[in-house]
C-alpha cells in the first residue's frame, strides 16, 4: 500500500492552477515528515528555490529559520527529529507582479488532517507565518499580535513571523522578538530534542 508521503508526492490536483500562474510550473510536492519527530515546523508553502531543490527551506529563509531555532542543517533535516508540514506542499507560483501566491486551500483540505493524524502528538510546534498561525491557532490577529503573544502558547507552540528577507524591517521594528522570544525557543528546541 502506498504511504501517505508517496500519495502526496504524486498529487497533481493543482496542475491547471499552477500552469496558469506567471511561473507556469508543474506541481512538485515537497514532503518532509515522519511520525515520531520531536518538532513540527508548520509553514506556508515552498518557494521557488525549494520547488527546484525538492527539500524544504533550502533558501535564505531556511538559513534564518535554522538560526532562530539554533539548529544546524544536519539536525534540522533529520526526519526523526524535525517534520516540516506547510499549508500547501507545492510552490504556488507568482502572480503578475512576481509576488508569492497564497497556498491553495485544496492542498490543506486534501492532506493536512491526514498528515496531522499520522504525525500524532509532537512536543513542539513552530508556526511559521500568518497562514500557519491562522490554521493552527485559529487566530485572525495580525502576525505581530500573534507573535507578541508567544507566551500564551509556549512552551508547546511558538508562533514566528516568516523568516523571509521581506521581514527584515519587521525584525528591526520588533527587537523583543530576538531578545525575548528566540532565547526561550532555542532552549525549548534543545530540551525537546534531548528529552
Amino acid at each position: 500500500m502506498e504511504s501517505l508521503s508517496d500519495q502526496i508526492r504524486s498529487c497533481r490536483l493543482c496542475a491547471e492552477r499552477f500552469a496558469a500562474t506567471a511561473t507556469g510550473h508543474s506541481p512538485r510536492p515537497v514532503v518532509w515528515f515522519r511520525p515520531g519527530a520531536r518538532i513540527l515546523v508548520a509553514g506556508q508553502a515552498p518557494g521557488a528555490r525549494v520547488h527546484d531543490s525538492g527539500r524544504p527551506f533550502t533558501d535564505p529563509s531556511g538559513d534564518r529559520l535554522r538560526d532562530w531555532l539554533g539548529l544546524g542543517p544536519a539536525e534540522f533535516y533529520d526526519l526523526s527529529r524535525v517534520s516540516i508540514v506547510p499549508m500547501a506542499f507545492c510552490f504556488p507560483g507568482y502572480d503578475a507582479r512576481q509576488a508569492d501566491l497564497p497556498p491553495p486551500p485544496i492542498c490543506h483540505r486534501t492532506w493536512h488532517a491526514k498528515v496531522m493524524r499520522e504525525l500524532g502528538a509532537v512536543p513542539l510546534t513552530v508556526l511559521v507565518g500568518g497562514h500557519a498561525h491562522r490554521f493552527h491557532l485559529g487566530t485572525r490577529s495580525s502576525v505581530t499580535e500573534t507573535v507578541r503573544a508567544w507566551r500564551d502558547h509556549a512552551p508547546r507552540v511558538f508562533a514566528l513571523p516568516h523568516p523571509s528577507w521581506r521581514n527584515t524591517g519587521w525584525l528591526k521594528k520588533n527587537p523583543w522578538f530576538e531578545a525575548e522570544l528566540l532565547p526561550v525557543l532555542r532552549a525549548r528546541v534543545q530540551e525537546v530534542l534531548n528529552d
